[in-house]
């Protein structure tokens, strides 16, 4: 018989593997302390991820397909991905192991080592999910210094033909990021996400029984994310109909009373792999053809550059730069995490509102993770370890390949440019224009110093001064240098000690 291992994130209802029937093929999906506990998870993570396994294997069940599904309290489970194999191959008589690709780098080096001990063949698969393999960005780049993702967009563009007329782009123009920057009208109100509702609390009660350490907070009666294909779809079709007329005009907008906005909450669903980054990205380009009277061609390319480049893109640098991108410390910070990224509390109102979604939900969007929370760790001098496993922990959607190289990389700039071309930082100015944080906030956003003068303005030029040397010849932050060498000595000595006081007392801002 064979073995067919299927890990959480490969939950491919169109894989080959399952288009017929196989008596001679066992599939094995497991819920393991080693998934649990490699770093602290949010607690709509754990459940999430279980619930949409038990699900899939559920489907297959009714397929009539093979299934050997361990539990996380089963007593055979021992916990270990390869312990578990190793006694199922002896007990079961497995006369041959096969396993997909997996996308993290530590299971894909586990299971090579694994399949390396073994005297039955072995044989790995693709898991038909992915525009792009693992080395075709590295293949694209060959003898290049940098990895420009505008240039890698383009080619995924022209390869699938998506939005192109032959070899160019439908109205000449290839990117439509520049209309995809404006904050939401104060009388303007985005439409009810769709949201679904579970009773997860077997799974909840699970996990709290087996002391399992998470954070954040979930109603267990009342589950609200998508953990089947059919809902999957349904959230698909609800952003197509629904958000996607405004899905790019607001996608970097935040405000304090609606946390969903226009953002489709598809990336759960993709990256355990219930949709296909093509079927969403086809399924959204063709409402956009039957309704170009209503949806502008920027909405619909700013969602294309997110899954088909943006995404696609992360993945390869992963590929590309593991294992020695997750030790990148460009600017060599040391801190550690403020208390107030576990429970919220603090006077800074974007972080407090940021930080606390996340810790409710499970979810911030784009420019929460970037130019909120990512900001203040890059200014105050996060140490990047501690930020990789918080994002890792926290959000819903977050698998290493995807999370490392957007914090690492695109937030921190630990990688020193490999990702981005500059650091993505700013002062309360940027938050103010994209949000409406600013008005009800304790700090001051128009003060750089003296009482309650907003954090992010100091911090912002310190920011610069202590790394002049990395940063000051960076063709795109010139304008940040002539501000701050035309700043008047004694104003510039006032901002960075007011920046040094806030960095001292960071537990209190």
């Amino acid at each position: 018989m064979v073995l067919r291992l299927i890990l959480g994130d490969q939950l491919n209802h169109n894989h080959s593997w399952f288009q017929e029937k196989d008596d001679n093929s066992l599939y094995v999906m497991m819920e393991m302390r080693q998934e649990t506990d490699y770093v602290r998870h949010h607690i709509q993570k754990v459940i999430g991820f279980f619930a949409a396994m038990r699900s899939f294997a559920q489907n297959l069940e009714n397929q009539a397909h093979n299934i050997l599904y361990l539990r996380l309290d089963d007593e055979r489970n021992t916990q270990s991905l390869t312990q578990n194999l190793q006694w199922i191959i002896e007990q079961k008589q497995i006369t041959q192991f096969e396993y997909q690709l997996p996308d993290e780098y530590r299971l894909d080096v586990q299971l090579k080592a694994f399949s390396a001990t073994l005297t039955i063949p072995n044989k790995v698969y693709d898991t038909e999910h992915f525009l792009s393999h693992r080395n075709e960005l590295g293949d694209f780049f060959k003898g290049k210094k940098t990895f420009l993702m505008e240039n890698f967009y383009r080619m995924m563009r022209k390869k699938y033909g998506i939005l192109m007329d032959g070899n160019e782009p439908l109205t000449g123009q290839w990117n439509y990021d520049a209309d995809n920057r404006k904050k939401l009208p104060k009388d303007h109100r985005p439409i009810e996400p769709l949201v679904f509702s579970r009773d997860v609390s077997d799974i909840y009660e699970l996990v709290q029984n087996q002391e399992i350490k998470t954070i954040g907070s979930v109603n267990a009666k009342n589950f609200f994310w998508p953990i089947t294909r059919q809902e999957s779809l349904q959230l698909l079709d609800f952003f197509v109909r629904n958000c996607l007329p405004n899905f790019g005009t607001y996608e970097d907008a935040m405000a304090m009373q609606y946390w969903s906005i226009y953002h489709s909450r598809l990336s759960f669903s993709i990256n355990i792999k219930l949709l296909s980054p093509l079927e969403v990205v086809e399924r959204a380009v063709e409402h956009w053809q039957q309704n170009q009277d209503q949806i502008s061609i920027a909405q619909i390319e700013g969602l294309v550059r997110q899954i088909i480049g943006w995404r696609e893109y992360m993945r390869g640098i992963y590929w590309n730069k593991m294992p020695d991108f997750q030790k990148l410390n460009y600017f060599e910070h040391q801190k550690k995490l403020p208390e107030f990224f576990w429970t919220g509390r603090t006077k800074m109102n974007c972080m407090k509102h940021a930080i606390g979604q996340s810790l409710n939900l499970a979810y911030a969007h784009h420019i929460q993770r970037l130019m909120v929370i990512g900001n203040f760790c890059l200014l105050a001098g996060i140490n990047p370890d501690e930020i990789d496993e918080w994002y890792l922990g926290i959000y819903i959607d977050a698998i290493e390949w995807v999370e490392i190289t957007n914090t690492r990389g695109m937030s921190q700039y630990a990688d020193g440019g490999i990702v981005g071309s500059k650091p993505y930082v700013a002062s309360a100015n940027y938050i103010d224009k994209m949000s409406d944080y600013c008005g009800s906030c304790f700090y001051d956003k128009s003060r750089k110093v003296g009482h309650k003068a907003c954090p992010f303005n100091s911090l912002y030029w310190h920011f610069y001064e202590r790394n002049r040397a990395k940063l000051e010849r960076n063709p795109r932050i010139g304008m940040a240098y002539v501000t701050l060498n035309k700043m008047p000595e004694t104003q510039r000595n006032e901002v960075l000690q007011q920046a040094e006081i806030y960095l001292k007392n960071i537990e209190e801002l």
